[in-house]
């Protein structure tokens, strides 16, 4: 069976999928990428029917091989990505062959990465997933020399292909949707909030992130607030009156007041957000939420017909020649008939 070896692992390197989103009545929320929209490139990009298990890489990738040769993916936040001194193009497919080191630095924009691979990951599911869940227990963080299966790809000579790289990775405008608590705070504070743009703070990771602002935004919620079930996306107002938007590692139970909810189509904004990224929050109405989740699943399904050969350079070609560049051979008399 093919295998990936971590020759080096970034901090925070996990294996990931699309999560458990049916776990919340155990206490356990989706986890998963942080960023699914990655997952689905990487399935298109890789002709994959439903998106696989893949690396999932916090701020840095690191280095790796392969024991037979496979098709990769790169998506997420764009990182610098190499084979030995050819750099590799992000939001597209590459062939990686046994004895090459890929090597992936520091992203560029945005926070998650994502390396696929053709056969997918392999390691064992567990309730169903093969996503670690760091918080609450499944699995941890990758170490160096670390091996991980990889299913076979079945079309590694297949041409490389790209997507357009999207703006999903510096911030933006970000809807949500009313909640349960959205009255417990005074219609001040709901205009206030809706008028101040937020920045991503250095507190951030799986669970949630913080957003600075110069603002503070009170709920009128009576003191001792009972704990109450939470899910990702929600806008929590802790004490010091500052948000965190809970992301796919949150717990499921809390007692701080929410602001309303995140739409899911927005979620990859927030987590991709880097440190500094600035933000800004509109309420919509479930109507649109709806019509908005519409279009996001229309959009993911429709991935694949973007999908375009790369046109390279032959000279940023590191596995030049793996290609057929002859394909056939005349006499050299054609010219005179």
């Amino acid at each position: 069976m093919n295998a990936l070896i971590i020759q080096k692992a970034g901090p925070g390197l996990t294996v990931q999928d699309l999560g458990r989103p049916d776990m919340a009545h155990l206490g356990l929320s989706r986890g998963g990428a942080a960023d699914p929209v990655a997952l689905y490139e990487a399935a298109a990009l890789l002709s994959q029917s439903t998106p696989q298990a893949v690396l999932e890489m916090a701020g840095i990738g690191g280095t790796f091989e392969v024991t037979m040769p496979t098709r990769i993916a790169l998506t997420g936040a764009p990182m610098r990505a190499s084979v030995g001194t050819q750099a590799l193009r992000w939001n597209a497919t590459h062939l990686l062959s046994p004895g090459e080191s890929l090597t992936i630095g520091a992203a560029e924009r945005g926070s998650y990465g994502y390396l696929s691979f053709a056969g997918g990951i392999l390691t064992p599911e567990t309730l169903s997933s093969r996503s670690t869940h760091v918080t609450a227990g499944l699995g941890g963080p990758l170490k160096d020399g670390t091996r991980l299966p990889l299913g076979e790809d079945a079309d590694p000579g297949a041409a490389s292909v790209g997507l357009p790289l999207e703006t999903r990775f510096s911030g933006g405008d970000i809807r949500y949707i009313a909640g349960p608590q959205t009255g417990l705070f005074a219609p001040d504070v709901l205009s206030r909030f809706a008028d101040t743009t937020f920045t991503r703070s250095v507190t951030a990771n799986r669970q949630g992130v913080r957003l600075e602002a110069d603002a503070r935004f009170p709920s009128q919620a009576p003191s001792g607030l009972a704990s109450d079930f939470i899910l990702e996306g929600d806008l929590q107002m802790t004490g010091d009156g500052l948000p965190y938007v809970l992301l796919c590692e949150c717990q499921t139970i809390g007692g701080y007041p929410r602001i309303g909810t995140v739409i899911a189509a927005d979620l990859p904004m927030v987590a991709q957000a880097g440190q500094g990224a600035e933000l800004w929050f509109r309420q919509i109405t479930l109507d649109e939420a709806d019509r908005i989740a519409t279009a996001h699943d229309a959009r993911l399904k429709e991935l694949r017909r973007k999908v375009q050969p790369l046109i390279r350079d032959p000279s940023t070609i590191h596995d030049l020649l793996s290609y057929q560049l002859i394909s056939g051979v005349t006499a050299g008399d054609d010219l005179d008939d």
